[in-house]
């Protein structure tokens, strides 16, 4: 819970309404860093993950659709980078940015990747401007999460799997948006939580949070 604190003039405010502040600013040095930061390390683990992918296959061949289990690791800078640095645009940027890397490690997917990455954002970052970027808490980061599984679920299905039966293009659906529910939503969540609590996260809004928790 938030507790209540007051400014110079002596009039009551609220951590929320400082933190709804600051995410509205300018983006700062410390913020482009840590953003693409994080891209550039979760564009090291989608290169992995694209090899998990594939190497699964095999196991799913009599149901194609279950792969989606896995989906949502795609989709956690989208709602991490958000979570972390607090600023309009940081969900694209990190989702990008780690898309970015996974095309040039190299992808099956070629620089499709970009583009799915753009979209995977802007979907999640919708979600944060719903909020009016002012609340970061568990249900909006699961929004964001689920948001950006049902954007990627979307063009998988136009460009991928058109020919599939209507149940399995449902089954694969539902998945993807459950899998980046939890991984991406609930997954990253968890982590901010975890690293305000080491303090590498005290020069953000993120990490002085939980000092207030």
């Amino acid at each position: 819970m938030t507790r209540p604190v007051a400014d110079i003039a002596g009039t009551p405010a609220t951590a929320d309404t400082t933190d709804a502040s600051a995410s509205t600013a300018s983006w700062r040095t410390v913020d482009i860093i840590v953003a693409a930061a994080l891209g550039v390390a979760f564009g090291v683990v989608f290169w992995g993950w694209n090899s998990f992918w594939n190497v699964l296959e095999p196991a799913f061949v009599g149901y194609p659709p279950g792969r989606a289990v896995i989906y949502g690791m795609w989709l956690v800078p989208a709602v991490l980078g958000a979570l972390v640095v607090r600023k309009r645009g940081a969900a694209i940027f990190t989702e990008v940015v780690a898309s970015v890397v996974s095309a040039v490690l190299g992808t099956p997917w070629g620089l499709y990747v970009v583009a799915y990455g753009a979209v995977e954002g802007a979907a999640a970052e919708l979600v944060f401007a719903f909020a009016l970027y002012r609340s970061w808490r568990l249900p909006v980061a699961l929004g964001a999460g689920a948001a950006a599984g049902g954007a990627a679920a979307l063009l998988d299905l136009a460009f991928y799997y058109p020919d599939w039966a209507v149940d399995h293009q449902v089954v694969y659906g539902l998945l993807v948006v459950g899998s980046s529910t939890l991984l991406a939503g609930l997954g990253s969540w968890l982590v901010v939580r975890a690293l305000a609590r080491t303090g590498v996260l005290a020069p953000f809004a993120s990490g002085r949070d939980q000092a207030r928790v």
